[in-house]
Parts: C-alpha cells; sequence; structure tokens
C-alpha cells in the first residue's frame, strides 16, 4: 500500500459462488435499466453488466440472467433501450425489480422502433439485437447501437452491494 499498511488478501477457489460474487463486487460499474417493447407492453430490466465492444461497428453488451421472468423478452427482442442511471434515478430501481411498478405512472416516450423511452438518464443507447451468446447462468446480449442520447449529470454507482455516487 503507498501508505506503508500491509492488507490481508484471501484466496479462494470459484466453487464459492457466494465468495466469487462478493469478489466481483468489488468492481464498481454503473447501473443501467434496460428497456423493451413485450408482448403486454413496455418492460423494463436492472442491469450493472453493460460494457461497449466496438465502435466500429458500434456495439454495446448487457447480460440479462436466465433466472429472471423477463429473460425470454429480452434475450428474443429485436430492440432494446440501454438508459444509463443518474445518480438520482435510484428509486427506478424497484420498480423494475420483481412485483414492481414498471412503467404504471412513470412518464415515458417512445423511439421509433417502439421502445420505451425515459427521459433524463445520462445516456441511452437505442439498440438492434446484434447477437446473443451464452453467458453460463446469463446470456451475452450484444446490441448494435442505432442512435445516442445524452445529458449530462452524475452516474449511479454499484459496487459491493450498495448503490452511491462518486466523492468529490
Amino acid at each position: 500500500m503507498p501508505d506503508g499498511t500491509s492488507v490481508t488478501e484471501t484466496t479462494f477457489l470459484p466453487a464459492d459462488p457466494r465468495a466469487l460474487r462478493d469478489a466481483f463486487g468489488r468492481f464498481a460499474t454503473g447501473v443501467t435499466l434496460v428497456t423493451t417493447l413485450g408482448p403486454e407492453g413496455p418492460v423494463g430490466f436492472v442491469a450493472n453488466s453493460f460494457a461497449s465492444v466496438s465502435l466500429d461497428p458500434p456495439l454495446v453488451l448487457w447480460s440479462p440472467a436466465r433466472a429472471s421472468r423477463r429473460f425470454g423478452i429480452f434475450a428474443e427482442a429485436a430492440h432494446f433501450a440501454i438508459h444509463v442511471l443518474e445518480a438520482g434515478q435510484r428509486e427506478w430501481l424497484a420498480r423494475f425489480t420483481r412485483g414492481g411498478a414498471g412503467f404504471d405512472g412513470l412518464d415515458h416516450s417512445v423511439t421509433t422502433e417502439g421502445l420505451p423511452a425515459l427521459s433524463g438518464a445520462l445516456a441511452r443507447f437505442d439498440c438492434a439485437s446484434h447477437a446473443v451468446h451464452d453467458g453460463g447462468d446469463h446470456a451475452i446480449v450484444v446490441g448494435r447501437v442505432l442512435r445516442v442520447t445524452v445529458r449530462a449529470g452524475e452516474p449511479l454507482l454499484f459496487s459491493q452491494g450498495r448503490y452511491g455516487r462518486f466523492e468529490g
């Protein structure tokens, strides 16, 4: 450590799912809300597994859990929108978990492709499905970016089971 203090490290095999999940949690991520149009209307999926893949062609990825009851809707969607959430949008998360209100009473617009689009996100990537790959208990969904909407603001972050923001 730069200040001269020692650090205790723990090494384990990845067979312990809780320990592995905790280790993954050491990597701070942004928080996204992925939306699409399902058979019964607009649906959303909270995901912190988002990454840029390529500039040419413009590709992004995210990874929905197979255990989610919305998994099939998103894995088979022809189009989806990925909203990068702003620090003040934490209350949206509960709306899109099991039993949450979803889009009920939430103001949104609709993109050219019919995707539900929430205003106020730091960035929104409107995507066409490019590929879906096996990712174990998740799928790896790659989208081709059709258009991007951005605004200034502070990102909502997730690390070690907690949501927060930058100190500065």
